[in-house]
């Protein structure tokens, strides 16, 4: 491998972080530049599938991440009024532990596994222009770099995006999602009235919440919801604040235990769920673009951060496939390895009817990309 060829990931987040990691490993020079000036622990619980513990596992940080999550045997599914269990998955015997946990931590378990040396806060990408030999890469704080390939895992605003396809604001999807914690006293509380499911979603004919522990101790439970919702004048920011009244409006009617866990919430936030349509190309030239930046969905499969992980990994086996040099044919490979399976889990998850109703998922859990045959171009050896 040409070591002195050099690779740029734009944006730090949980697939940045990935692709990161994993090409590192796999001896490739890679850079990533994150706009953000530090690390902070954003977010609050995420769900870690075992086709994506199964990547951690690759990237050395599996029993890491399983010391920091809970891992629920199975995925609940209750009739928000009433309580009744609708459906129920196991999330055993897939290969890995499936894993809840919050963002921040899993998050930071990434960016800690990454060379230092090679991370880069408070970089903002302003332009990045394809020479014939290299992308040459400017910053918003007077930074100029160059790279040979430059991977846009920066997200649904993505930059890389905009210049493959033109700027076009994301389509907004009708619906929100209120975030909270609950922990201390009032989880207390709240465990010693009800049997909490370590992993459960009630739902209601047009509205959902998603309830779950976040730590391996269980002392943090976290909720997401999905409602519809008019417009929101964020004015510019990722979420608002919101409130326990408007929750209780938003969840009028359901189960006590819903009522309660709203009343232990802490900080409530309001985030709108913005989407684009599928892309009609995932790279040109030395561009290339991976998770939210070329297939954002809805959070309601719990698989949109997974997704962009999957990319990083498939992504990373395709470049040590062709080399480095033949990038233009590993981009081609990547897009043919993920652009179906992606495709799908894209459909699912902004249908929201993943686990509605008793399924099979071992579609989604069963699957390892690290071990799935890579399908060859037309006219090329399998």
């Amino acid at each position: 491998m040409n070591q002195t060829k050099k690779i740029a990931v734009i944006g730090a987040g949980l697939g940045g972080a990935a692709a990161g990691r994993l090409l590192q490993n796999a001896g490739f020079d890679v850079d990533v530049y994150e706009q953000s000036p530090e690390f902070s622990r954003i977010g609050a619980g995420i769900h870690v599938g075992p086709n994506i513990v199964k990547i951690f596992r690759e990237m050395g940080l599996e029993q890491q991440l399983e010391n920091l999550g809970c891992d629920p045997d199975a995925w609940i599914s209750r009739d928000g009024s009433s309580g009744e269990v609708i459906a129920q998955a196991s999330v055993r015997g897939y290969g890995a532990t499936y894993i809840t946990v919050h963002r921040g931590d899993m998050h930071a378990l990434q960016v800690s596994s990454l060379d230092p040396a090679k991370l880069h806060y408070g970089k903002r990408l302003q332009s990045a222009v394809q020479h014939e030999n290299h992308v040459a890469l400017t910053f918003t704080d007077g930074t100029v770099t160059t790279a040979d390939i430059v991977i846009g895992a920066d997200g649904i605003n993505s930059k890389i995006r905009e210049l493959l396809l033109g700027e076009e604001a994301p389509l907004y999807s009708g619906w929100v999602g209120h975030r909270a914690l609950i922990k201390g006293e009032k989880l207390k509380k709240l465990q010693a009235e009800y049997d909490l499911d370590d992993c459960v979603k009630w739902w209601h004919k047009d509205r959902h919440m998603m309830a779950y522990y976040t730590t391996k101790e269980r002392d943090e439970y976290y909720y997401v919801t999905g409602v519809p919702h008019p417009p929101l004048d964020t004015q510019g920011r990722s979420f608002l604040e919101s409130s326990h009244e408007a929750m209780f409006e938003a969840f009028e009617g359901f189960h006590p235990c819903i009522q309660a866990m709203i009343e232990a919430s802490e900080d409530i936030t309001i985030w709108p769920l913005n989407n684009r349509n599928p892309l009609p190309i995932w790279s040109e030239g030395r561009f290339v673009l991976l998770g939210d930046a070329c297939h954002p969905m809805k959070p309601h499969m719990a698989q949109g951060a997974g997704m962009a992980i999957e990319d990083a990994a498939m992504l990373t086996r395709c470049l040590l496939q062709t080399g480095l040099e033949n990038y233009e044919t590993a981009f081609k490979l990547y897009e043919l390895n993920r652009k179906e399976r992606a495709t799908k889990v894209q459909v699912v998850s902004n249908a929201n009817t993943f686990l509605k109703q008793p399924e099979d998922p071992s579609w989604v859990y069963a699957y390892d990309v690290l071990t799935a045959p890579i399908e060859q171009l037309k006219g090329e050896m399998a």
